[in-house]
């Protein structure tokens, strides 16, 4: 039952048919399952990356198994121009739904972080969200819309050494969505974040290998301190993550304002 009291058929509830979808960061990982997952929901998609291969496989992928339309966009996050002229492109046909899932995860001590590596990262882990939710309010006015923005555990509980400049990005976007929540609830924007954790992505997978293949004792003693924690025992999948933004981008969590939602296998719980 909605606040109305009528009864909506879960079915509906459920379905993004008619509904554009904005992803960043969609050309692997999380923001390619999550592409899937809104898709197969029914959204039309606008999928954005700077890797252009990644996302021309991505909206190929999209394409053999569900019958949506899919635009690919190279942009680079990092430079507020670009996203600026992608939303010039996209003006009249707005997204509805806005994921900000885009993000660069390096390893650096905090003692040799330099201006540049600071930059890169708050720039792409949490202004491009900034400038994204502001185009999307300004754009949308008093239509709404729904905002999902992806945060990291690591923003709460800091685990892995050299990860400072990347915690403070990831806690920005716990500030910015309780924000955007509280000033736009009432112009019917719908603002939450996931916070994931312990999700085996490319990415991941790759450090880990690294991290073998180097030695480096530091990383490998973090990994298996995770693991030991996790009360389920095991990483997710991207797809873990994925299920969880599309409830939010649908009807069903139609009251769900402002919420940062783990997606951890209870780690922060531990």
């Amino acid at each position: 039952m909605t606040g109305q009291g009528e009864f909506i058929p879960l079915t509906r509830l459920l379905s993004l048919r008619g509904k554009r979808a904005l992803v960043t960061g969609a050309a692997s990982g999380i923001g390619e399952a999550i592409s899937l997952r809104l898709a197969e929901a029914g959204a039309d998609l606008y999928l954005v990356d700077i890797n252009e291969e990644g996302l021309e496989r991505v909206r190929d992928h999209v394409k053999e198994l569900f019958n949506v339309r899919v635009e690919a966009f190279k942009v680079d996050l990092s430079v507020k121009k670009e996203i600026d002229d992608l939303w010039e492109k996209l003006k009249g046909r707005e997204p509805d739904i806005l994921v900000n899932n885009a993000g660069v995860y390096l390893f650096h001590d905090f003692l040799k972080v330099d201006e540049k590596l600071l930059e890169k990262t708050l720039a792409v882990n949490l202004k491009s969200a900034f400038w994204m939710s502001q185009h999307m309010i300004k754009n949308r006015g008093n239509r709404g819309g729904i905002i999902i923005n992806i945060g990291s555990i690591e923003a709460i509980i800091p685990l892995a050494r050299g990860l400072v400049h990347y915690d403070i990005s990831k806690m920005g976007i716990i500030a910015l969505t309780r924000t955007l929540a509280k000033e736009y609830g009432r112009k019917d924007f719908r603002v939450n974040a996931v916070i994931p954790g312990g999700i085996k992505t490319p990415g991941v997978e790759k450090l880990k290998r690294e991290a073998i293949l180097k030695l480096q004792a530091n990383l490998i003693k973090t990994g298996i301190e995770f693991l030991n924690r996790l009360p389920l025992g095991r990483f997710g999948t991207p797809d873990e993550v994925a299920r969880i933004v599309l409830i939010l981008a649908t009807d069903i969590t139609s009251y769900v304002n402002g919420a940062i939602i783990p997606v951890d296998g209870g780690f922060l719980a531990a």
